[in-house]
């Protein structure tokens, strides 16, 4: 894998770029949609390509393990054949997901022991099994295996879980040396900055895991419950630490607003289940505010969706009907509302990549965080 920048803004962080992969180029900022269980729920891999044109999606190391399983995953050839995605793929680690398990889970130093939230049965993740997993999966970009710390958080319990992050990436890393890729690609291993809500915390995990040298890095730990101002807060601070000539991943983030403010703290990689997940709820996304497609309000509203944003499902279905499909609880409404929402995050990180190149990022972003949050 290899990151080059193209353009920086003159009057922030925000950077423009290419991250160069085994199954095509990346222009950065990006953001990825969430394929957990090797599919982006209610989009179609030629709508994910076509329509919303995304570059990168994300699958998930715990779900893919559980369902379908390493054996059926390796007989296919990894992920990209099983389901027909030839761009690049990102595999997050599962620690975010064994961290949402609660009580049926356990840490220890080796690894962390867990149920099933399928059956019940038990597994145990370690870093090096992580890594064999993720190996098996076959993405472009894999996630060290980490411990997600919930907010709020007390001091020690995030330093404890800093530093057994700190000894697991050493571990994943040793892993990744020595083993090789299982479908002649090449895999680049990402670090998980941590240290929850704390400067000296971040700090310290910043500066370790730039120490590591691997070929892109990632900040996890934020967007689990606290203020956004807080959030922003971290994000600089690590941006300031992490190397300049290699790609930041800002986990699990976020709203529009938070990803324009994101970007130009310099972080170029998002990924959020928000788009999909508050499309299947009835809440658009758009050029012109948020809508919440059940209110009466556009009931009769003829109009298309949303036509400045272009692509199919934005243009040809109308207000209406689509108001019409999710208040039936039909199927469709979910996949178009789905397909709308991915449209316009894919639209908005080429905008802001666009206004990188021309030097007009702050004034272009602080206009659209406004409209973009407007409730229509």
């Amino acid at each position: 894998m290899n990151f080059s920048l193209t353009a920086t803004d003159p009057a922030s962080h925000a950077r423009a770029g290419w991250i160069a992969t085994d199954h095509g180029q990346i222009p950065t900022p990006i953001f990825m949609p969430v394929g957990t269980a090797g599919s982006v729920k209610a989009v179609h891999q030629s709508e994910l390509e076509n329509d919303i044109n995304a570059q990168i999606i994300l699958g998930n190391t715990y779900h893919l393990y559980l369902r379908p399983g390493l054996e059926v995953l390796e007989t296919a050839g990894g992920l990209h054949r099983f389901n027909g995605w030839n761009r690049p793929i990102l595999t997050d680690s599962g620690g975010y997901q064994v961290y949402s398990l609660g009580e049926n889970r356990k840490i220890t130093e080796e690894g962390v022991v867990f149920k099933s939230h399928i059956d019940g049965s038990k597994h145990i993740f370690t870093p090096e099994r992580v890594m064999d997993i993720e190996r098996t999966i076959g993405a472009d970009i894999i996630m060290a295996f980490d411990e997600c710390t919930p907010y709020p958080c007390e001091y020690n319990y995030a330093k404890s879980s800093m530093d057994l992050t700190h000894r697991w990436l050493k571990r994943c890393i040793d892993r990744i040396d020595s083993t090789q890729p299982k479908y002649k690609f090449d895999q680049a291993l990402f670090p998980i900055v941590q240290g929850s809500v704390y400067k000296d915390l971040r700090v310290q995990s910043a500066e370790y895991v730039t120490s590591q040298n691997q070929q892109g890095n990632a900040i996890g730990g934020l967007s689990v419950g606290e203020p956004h101002e807080m959030m922003y807060e971290m994000t600089g601070l690590v941006c300031s630490i992490l190397p300049k000539d290699k790609p930041r991943y800002l986990m699990g983030v976020g709203t529009p607003e938070n990803i324009l403010e994101c970007i130009a703290l310099g972080i170029d990689m998002f990924d959020c289940v928000m788009p999909t997940r508050n499309a299947r709820n009835g809440m658009l996304f758009t050029t012109q505010g948020i809508i919440n497609i059940r209110n009466e309000q556009w009931k009769n509203d003829h109009s298309p969706i949303d036509m400045e944003l272009g692509g199919y499902a934005s243009t040809f279905h109308s207000k209406a009907y689509l108001r019409h499909l999710i208040i039936s609880k039909e199927i469709l409404g979910a996949q178009i509302a789905s397909v709308h929402n991915l449209t316009f995050y894919l639209w908005l990180v080429k905008q802001a990549r666009q206004k990188i190149e021309e030097g007009t990022f702050v004034e272009w972003k602080n206009k659209m965080v406004k409209q973009v949050s407007t409730r229509l």
